[in-house]
């Protein structure tokens, strides 16, 4: 039987909200008019999901689209319900509307289109202000995610959009987010193996938002040391191997 572990701030916060606000699987979905939006180019794809750039016919505004694949009903209600919850939050990707395809149901997600530019370019270029800019501006949006009881369990740099011309960050792709709850065991296969917190590594399940803060550590050890991904591990055993060779050893260039 596992330790069991709460989280040391926000534990109780969905225990004080109405069970509508978490309960995603009784949620309503809300749909919008697919014919508002056209589809202009190709910009990227997921396991999950093929991403879009797109127009809002009905203002002539740019936009971003994210068609789902088949996945489980109740994992596109989790991630619509956050991103519904997240609205307006500070530094979070902003959730426009939800469509659905008549003909073949599948449902497409809009939101606000922030220019990127490709973090692998980005970070040998950022300064020493630039670093501490948006680490700030990440740890806000974190913060405001946990404070209303939300783990994204995904962050990467894939996962956060720069618009460095306008010092401008979003944190995107809801997808594995979920609601805390004291005392529930999650699934382990969550985040990327590279950004991995060593509670998923050794599956422990009994985790929380301090997930996403190791996750964030690694990013941005990934911008100071000019090192990406920061830990290189060739397969979760060798990933925990080389944290613990991190933590260990005094040079931390060793790796």
């Amino acid at each position: 039987m596992p330790l069991s572990s709460k989280a040391r701030v926000y534990a109780d916060v969905n225990l004080n909200r109405p069970r509508e606000y978490w309960d995603y699987e009784s949620y309503e979905v809300k749909w919008g008019d697919q014919d508002d939006y056209q589809i202009v180019r190709k910009l990227g794809r997921g396991k999950y999901s093929e991403v879009f750039e797109g127009l809002n016919i009905t203002n002539n505004e740019k936009c971003v689209i994210k068609v789902l694949k088949p996945v489980k009903k109740k994992k596109i209600k989790r991630e619509i319900k956050i991103l519904e919850n997240l609205r307006g939050v500070t530094n979070v990707i902003c959730l426009e509307a939800v469509v659905k395809d008549p003909i073949s149901r599948t449902p497409a997600l809009i939101f606000e289109h922030v220019e990127n530019r490709d973090f692998k370019e980005l970070y040998h270029t950022l300064t020493d202000y630039d670093i501490r800019y948006y680490m700030f501006e990440l740890l806000r949006a974190l913060d405001a995610c946990h404070s209303m009881g939300i783990m994204h369990r995904d962050v990467k740099p894939h996962n956060v959009m720069i618009n460095h011309s306008q010092r401008k960050l979003r944190l995107i792709d809801w997808g594995l987010a979920e609601f805390y709850h004291p005392g529930q065991e999650y699934n382990v296969r969550v985040a990327s193996r590279y950004f991995k917190g060593p509670e998923l590594l050794v599956d422990y399940q009994m985790y929380d938002y301090s997930l996403d803060l190791w996750s964030l550590g690694c990013v941005f050890a990934s911008m100071i040391f000019r090192k990406e991904p920061f830990f290189h591990g060739h397969d979760n055993y060798d990933q925990l191997v080389r944290i613990a060779k991190f933590l260990v050893q005094r040079n931390c260039f060793s790796i």
